[in-house]
């Protein structure tokens, strides 16, 4: 099943998120900072977010961004390309990333390590150049415009120049480290296919993201179970012009309405992570602010869901259950105090913004 959406602006109250941390401009360093923290300047305070791969499958990127949406001012660092040795992996950063982050309303620095440690044959503990991200820190300050306008400025205007310092402190990484890296013919390439039209970047990227995509298709997740395996693929069009590749997990069709369903499983706890819970529901933020959903060219209501399982629970409930019903299951469950209070401020979530979280047995 295809699955196309629009989204052409985004409506979304935060509940869920961590209180972040306050550090001053001045002690700030990216590479010693919480993954997602405020910085506290003079008058001015914003929320600033790290990834450590330009790859969104790891380290629940997401998750670290979500912490940050309820604050005003957002920025994320995310490094352009990651590069683990010869023998490891090379991820490059992807327009739909930027597009997403730009309909998010966050402000992305597009960073590069400088430093590395030698780990067997490949190399590891990479660090952000901080001097370059206060840089971009201070001007993102003073910058009046949008998150969107700033990041299509810096990859219009500054992303060549960026991958060129990236290939000097590779060079310089391998000579200290004695580290084989990538050819840096890789990198020269990825600056010639993303030019410096946007456009290109774009289709570069989304040949990338439909193929990943189609794999994930086909496979099932260790943190997905299910109850059926229909599976079904979503592309969502914003008006930024990006458009996103995702995977649904689940989707159940019943006459004109069609339920979107964001699964997160555990194996061995009673309720999934709260990385993979933060990770769903930013799924949530896309599919509850989606309109003009189809299949088949036919118009389709769409229903977000957030389903949570374990073989561990017993029974089941769900956002719009009575307080009697979620009470019950508390109960049966024996959930601690705190196990309570994330169930409950799910719950706040799911209602506000008017998707269903189902909690649930794994069958």
């Amino acid at each position: 099943m295809n699955i196309t959406g629009k989204i052409t602006g985004i409506k979304y109250k935060i509940h869920f998120a961590d209180e972040l941390e306050s550090i001053t401009n001045k002690e700030f360093n990216i590479n010693k900072a919480p993954t997602a923290c405020i910085i506290n300047s003079g008058k001015n305070s914003f929320a600033i977010s790290k990834w450590v791969s330009p790859k969104r499958t790891r380290s629940y990127p997401y998750e670290r961004v979500y912490n940050t949406l309820n604050i005003s001012k957002k920025i994320t660092v995310i490094p352009i390309v990651k590069d683990e040795g010869a023998t490891g992996d090379r991820d490059f950063i992807q327009w739909d990333t930027v597009s997403l982050m730009s309909l998010l309303d966050v402000f992305v620095i597009f960073a590069f390590y400088n430093k590395a440690e030698k780990a067997e044959n490949k190399i590891t503990n990479q660090q952000f150049d901080n001097d370059f991200i206060l840089s971009k820190i201070k001007e993102i300050e003073q910058y009046h415009s949008s998150a969107l306008h700033w990041n299509l400025n810096e990859l219009n205007l500054q992303l060549h120049n960026t991958i060129d310092k990236v290939k000097i402190v590779y060079a310089n990484i391998e000579k200290a480290t004695g580290v084989k890296l990538h050819n840096s013919k890789g990198l020269e390439n990825f600056k010639n296919k993303i030019g410096k039209d946007v456009s290109l970047f774009m289709n570069f990227s989304r040949g990338k993201a439909e193929q990943a995509q189609a794999r994930e298709f086909v496979t099932i997740q260790p943190k997905e179970s299910l109850s059926t395996l229909t599976k079904a693929k979503i592309t969502i069009t914003n008006y930024l012009g990006g458009q996103y590749f995702f995977t649904v997990d689940e989707v159940k069709v019943e006459k004109n309405k069609m339920m979107l369903i964001e699964g997160k499983h555990s194996a061995k706890s009673i309720l999934p992570s709260k990385g993979d819970i933060k990770d769903g529901l930013l799924k949530m933020i896309l599919y509850c602010n989606l309109s003009d959903t189809k299949v088949k060219g036919e118009n389709m209501i769409c229903e977000p869901i957030l389903q949570l399982t374990s073989f561990k629970l017993k029974g089941e409930m769900n956002s719009n259950s009575s307080k009697k019903e979620v009470e019950n299951f508390v109960a049966e469950n024996d959930f601690t105090a705190s196990q309570k209070l994330l169930i409950a401020r799910l719950i706040e979530e799911a209602k506000s913004n008017n998707f269903t979280i189902n909690i649930k047995q794994a069958k």
